[in-house]
């Protein structure tokens, strides 16, 4: 995200012109996915018919929604280095959000605009077997950062249809980038179509409601997409409904498999220690997690479903514009999930 400090820079380095534009309603599209390091950004504006206002281009930050820049736009092809210079000038780049608008009006979803910089390396501190710490040693890491350009795309949910319900969720890529992107790469690829939840677990060290996990394939806990990556070091603290990724002892195990936290109370403690990478949104995924993580366990199992939920299909849509939407689903209470 584009933090306080550097908005006055970005506001500096831009010269902000507004020009009017015909009726529109429209949609910024990067024409690529990857824009290597000092070239030229270049996206499309569509205009169908529609929406009255002048069309600009806005740079948000992530989580307030805050203006950090505009520049005015007209349908058809943009560039939005010549736009927005300081997209390749500063020196510790952070992800934002651009946002079409008419008039005051946000239009479309966000296309993100992550950076692509020297990713930390974690390791594992057992020197207290008890209470083992991921920690990110300075001899592990790269020398230096690279800024290497930027990775854009158009801002989606993901949407997860259940034999229980759906569950929408919103990715966060301002905390965890590279974990929010991987996770969207296997849904657009059909990974977790059929699969199931088939880790529950509706009772935690506390005695409260702890995670639901899924993304395996096999079914079995032991499934992977054929690889693996580091843990990425995440802003987002694990609370009801946020989305984290499951791994092995190893934190550069990633892979897959997520869990869906069932209380702050039993997962404060995997802060640091696993990846969160989005929250679930809506209502209607706060019933759906929680009727899965009510499934029946089998006898003298504390975390094997009866019958696991199966995902029946996921798949990116649309997500709003940025700033709008359904609201982080809201934790049903903070004892254990009735059965």
């Amino acid at each position: 995200m584009i933090h306080a400090r550097r908005l006055g820079a970005l506001f500096g380095a831009l010269f902000v012109s507004m020009v009017s534009a015909a009726p529109a309603r429209a949609q910024l599209v990067p024409e690529r996915l990857y824009y290597g390091i000092n070239r030229s950004i270049p996206m499309t504006v569509a205009v169908p018919a529609g929406v009255e206002g002048e069309l600009t281009v806005r740079l948000l930050a992530p989580g307030s929604a805050q203006e950090a820049a505009r520049a005015s736009v007209a349908a058809g092809r943009i560039d939005m280095a010549s736009m927005f210079p300081v997209l390749w000038t500063l020196a510790d780049p952070d992800l934002v959000y651009a946002q079409l608008f008419a008039g005051e009006k946000k239009i479309g979803p966000a296309v993100v605009l992550q950076p692509m910089v020297s990713p930390r390396r974690a390791a594992l501190d057992e020197r207290n077997p008890q209470v083992p710490l991921v920690v990110y040693p300075p001899e592990r890491q790269p020398e230096k950062t690279v800024y290497s350009g930027l990775r854009a795309y158009v801002d989606k949910h993901v949407l997860l249809r259940t034999t229980e319900g759906e569950i929408r969720i919103a990715l966060r890529p301002e905390a965890a980038p590279n974990t929010a992107f991987i996770f969207r790469d296997l849904v657009a690829g059909g990974f977790y179509t059929d699969t199931t939840f088939h880790r529950v677990v509706p009772v935690g060290r506390a005695g409260k409601g702890f995670v639901i996990q899924g993304g395996d394939p096999t079914g079995t806990g032991d499934g992977t997409p054929g690889f693996e990556y580091a843990l990425e070091p995440s802003t987002l603290q694990h609370d009801f409904g946020v989305v984290s990724m499951a791994r092995e002892k190893d934190p550069n195990t990633n892979g897959c498999q997520f869990f869906i936290c069932l209380s702050r109370e039993e997962t404060a403690r995997l802060d640091g220690l696993y990846c969160a990478f989005a929250r679930c949104v809506g209502e209607a995924s706060a019933e759906t997690i929680v009727k899965i993580a009510r499934a029946p366990l089998e006898s003298g199992s504390k975390e094997k479903p009866v019958k696991p939920v199966r995902i029946i299909s996921a798949e990116l849509v649309d997500a709003p514009p940025y700033g709008e939407g359904p609201a982080p689903v809201a934790a049903p209470g903070s004892g254990p999930v009735e059965r």
